[in-house]
């Protein structure tokens, strides 16, 4: 196992936690914005279209994967300046 694998596993997972806090909070923004409102509505919410659920799981999950690909990438950069390799995709 070479070094830079061993340095990203556990800032991956300190970075991981602390990504779905971001993606958490910029997706209630997003929301904001969207919906005209604070909270996004639930799946089961009868009272919700199947259009505005559906706009809600989409965002969030959009949202999320862009947080996670940014900080995958600049753990990855990071890892990468500091031990002078960095990780591949399969670690």
């Amino acid at each position: 196992m070479n070094v830079s694998r061993i340095a990203y596993k556990p800032m991956g997972m300190l970075v991981g936690t602390l990504g779905g806090l971001l993606a958490s909070a910029a997706f209630k923004r997003v929301w904001r914005l969207v919906g005209h409102e604070d909270d996004a509505p639930e799946a089961t919410d009868e009272d919700r279209t199947w259009r505005e659920v559906l706009l809600a799981a989409a965002l969030q999950g959009a949202v999320f994967a862009l947080v996670r690909a940014a900080l995958d990438r600049a753990g990855a950069v990071a890892v990468g300046r500091a031990t002078g390799h960095r990780p591949t995709s399969d670690t």
